[in-house]
C-alpha cells in the first residue's frame, strides 16, 4: 500500500512547492506523511463536510486546492469553520494537503484546465516568472562525459520549454595540483597535472540544484567536483500567472459569453461593456486575477476572463478589452479533476482516488 508521502511526491513533482506565491501556505497542513494511504479525496476546498466525506469513504488524505490554514492559527478552539475542520481532520487521522498557487503557476495546471474548457489552442503563460532558473556548469574528463550528462538529465536538468536533454559542451584543458592529503583520480600529489576536460552546461530550475549536484557527484570520478551554479534572470516560459491562447475560430462577444455560461455552468456573468469586436485571442486566470489585467491588455487579448474583480478594476479596462468576472469557484471548479488525473496516472492500480461530491461553493445567484 502506498504511503501518504508517495502521493505528496507526485503532487510536488507536478507543482513544486517553490512555485507557490510568498503569501501562500501549500503543502501538508495536517497529518503524518509516513502513514499508509487508505484513500484520497480531491477537492477545491476542504470543509467539515469534505472531512466527513473522507471519513465515510475510509480515506485518510484530502488533496485540496485552497489551503484551509492560510494565515495561521493562534488558537484551535472550534470557534469557526477553519478550526472545526482542522480539529475534525486531526481527530480522525486525516491528512490535508494543499496545492494552491503552485498549481496555478505551472503550465499544465489550473489555468490549462480552464483553457481546455474554453477550447483555447496555442496556449502560453500570460505573465512568466523570472529568477527561477540557474545555469549549472561542471568540468568532466573526456571518458566520463556521457555518464555525467546522463545523470544530469535523469535528475531533471536540461529541460527548456518543449525540449528535454538540452546541454552544451566545450572541450578544454584543466589543471590542478593535489596536496599530501589529496586522493586524485589522475595525477600525482604535489605535481601540477593537466587533463583534457569537457565543460558541460545545462539550465535547471532552482529547486533541483541539490538533486542535480548529488546525482553528478555519484558518477563523477573526481574527488572534488569542479562546478558552478549561476542564477539567471531569464523568464521561465513554463511557470507563471495566467494563460493566453486563441479560439479555433473567432466568435461574437455574445456567443463567447454563452460558451462560458455553458462550459462553466454560470447563471449570470459580470462583464464590461461590449466593444462590438469579435473574440479570438483570450487571456484567462483562474481565481482572483485582477492583477493581470495590464498583462492581458499588453498581450492584445480581446477578452480577459478571471474572477473577484473589484468595482474600480472594471474601469481599468478603459474600453481596450472585454473583461469578464466568471466567479472564483466557477473558474477553478475543474481543479479537483486535474488533481485526480495527476494521481491516477501515477497510481493506476490504486482505486481509492476520488473527486469530492461536496459542493463547496459558498456563493449562490438569485435569478428572477
Amino acid at each position: 500500500m502506498p504511503k501518504i508521502k508517495d502521493f505528496i511526491a507526485v503532487l510536488e513533482a507536478f507543482a513544486p512547492l517553490s512555485y507557490q506565491e510568498s503569501y501562500d501556505n501549500c503543502g501538508l497542513l495536517t497529518g503524518n506523511a509516513n502513514e499508509d494511504c487508505t484513500g484520497v479525496i480531491c477537492t477545491l476546498d476542504c470543509t467539515e463536510d469534505v472531512v466527513q466525506e473522507a471519513i465515510n469513504n475510509n480515506s485518510n488524505l484530502i488533496v485540496a486546492h485552497h489551503p484551509i490554514i492560510f494565515s495561521g492559527l493562534k488558537k484551535i478552539t472550534g470557534k469557526n469553520y477553519v478550526e472545526r475542520t482542522v480539529i475534525k481532520a486531526i481527530k480522525n487521522d486525516i491528512a490535508i494537503y494543499a496545492i494552491h498557487t503552485n498549481a496555478d503557476n505551472v503550465i499544465n495546471g489550473v489555468n490549462k484546465t480552464m483553457a481546455d474548457k474554453i477550447g483555447l489552442v496555442n496556449c502560453n503563460i500570460l505573465a512568466p516568472k523570472m529568477g527561477l532558473l540557474s545555469k549549472f556548469y561542471v568540468y568532466v574528463p573526456l571518458a566520463n562525459v556521457e555518464a555525467v550528462r546522463e545523470a544530469i538529465f535523469a535528475a531533471g536538468a536540461g529541460e527548456i520549454s518543449n525540449y528535454s536533454e538540452c546541454s552544451f559542451a566545450t572541450e578544454g584543458v584543466g589543471s590542478f595540483k593535489g596536496n599530501n592529503e589529496s586522493n586524485a583520480f589522475v595525477g600525482e600529489k604535489n605535481l601540477r597535472h593537466y587533463e583534457k576536460e569537457v565543460k558541460l552546461e545545462v539550465i535547471l530550475p532552482n529547486y533541483l540544484q541539490n538533486q542535480v549536484l548529488e546525482a553528478v557527484k555519484k558518477v563523477h570520478p573526481y574527488e572534488e567536483v569542479a562546478y558552478e551554479l549561476i542564477s539567471l534572470n531569464n523568464l521561465n516560459q513554463q511557470i507563471g500567472s495566467g494563460m493566453i491562447g486563441s479560439l479555433a475560430a473567432e466568435v461574437s462577444e455574445i456567443d463567447f459569453l454563452s460558451l462560458l455560461a455553458q462550459q462553466f455552468g454560470n447563471k449570470a456573468i459580470k462583464h464590461t461593456s461590449f466593444l462590438n469586436k469579435p473574440i479570438n485571442k483570450v487571456a484567462i486566470c483562474g481565481g482572483s486575477g485582477g492583477f493581470l489585467l495590464k498583462n492581458a491588455i499588453a498581450s492584445q487579448a480581446d477578452v480577459f476572463v478571471t474572477s473577484d474583480l473589484k468595482y474600480h478594476e472594471f474601469f481599468d479596462a478603459e474600453n481596450k478589452i472585454l473583461v469578464v468576472d466568471l466567479g472564483h469557484y466557477e473558474t477553478e471548479q475543474f481543479t479537483p479533476n486535474l488533481l485526480m488525473d495527476v494521481l491516477q496516472q501515477n497510481f493506476p492500480t490504486f482505486a481509492a482516488i476520488k473527486k469530492s461530491g461536496v459542493n463547496t461553493n459558498p456563493v449562490d445567484v438569485f435569478v428572477h
